[in-house]
């Protein structure tokens, strides 16, 4: 008989969706993930997003919608996600492939009334000037970005390692999104930067 109760009182349970986290009623309960094990950008999300050091995005149709992430249709808000005790593995789905990198910060331009956001930022580091050309010439092969807007920088700062550079690449859009470097290069600086911004793909483009 008391096993009969004790499945008794389980059904709803099951039937709720409720479940009893392991580690107690201390645990996190809020759900953290949006359908597919895309990730949510709520408080909650974020948090979850900084202690698993991983990121999933949906830019499958091409654009991200603020409904997708856990946030209202039409929300001004803009969620910025930043690791400081390591980098996070970062993927975004694309129509025609996914951006994929290990960043300390992820940024999104959700400061208007739109369905969606207008874009995605992360950051990219290196320490040499070997490891960011590395960088680059790997966002060339992955994401469709000019070769020859890539070597022509390359080429300029290989000959004058210690200068400054601020330069944008011209975009790839093999992924279905369009991927841009824009490259923050400091040659005094003991850490080099890349900026990249993810977009949908212009109309027409």
């Amino acid at each position: 008989m008391k096993r009969l109760a004790r499945v008794v009182l389980a059904v709803p349970l099951l039937l709720t969706g409720c479940v009893v986290p392991y580690g107690g009623a201390d645990s996190v309960t809020t759900p953290t993930a949006a359908a597919g094990g895309y990730a949510r950008l709520d408080k909650a999300g974020i948090e979850q997003i900084k202690a698993s050091k991983a990121v999933r995005l949906n830019m499958s149709s091409g654009r991200l919608t603020k409904e997708s992430v856990g946030l209202e249709d039409g929300s001004s808000q803009a969620p910025d996600v930043q690791t400081r005790d390591g980098e996070m593995a970062l993927d975004i789905q694309g129509p025609a492939g996914t951006v994929s990198a290990r960043t300390d910060r992820l940024r999104l331009n959700g400061m208007n009334t739109r369905s969606d956001f207008s874009e995605v930022t992360y950051f990219l580091t290196a320490r040499t000037l070997e490891d960011y050309k590395a960088l680059i010439r790997e966002g060339v092969d992955r994401y469709g970005i000019d070769s020859g807007s890539a070597e022509g920088w390359i080429e300029s700062i290989s000959s004058r390692p210690g200068k400054e550079s601020d330069f944008a690449l011209t975009p790839g859009t093999s992924t279905g999104l369009q991927v841009t470097y824009d490259l923050r290069y400091d040659g005094s600086k003991d850490v080099q930067v890349i900026i990249v911004h993810v977009n949908p793909v212009p109309a027409g483009s």
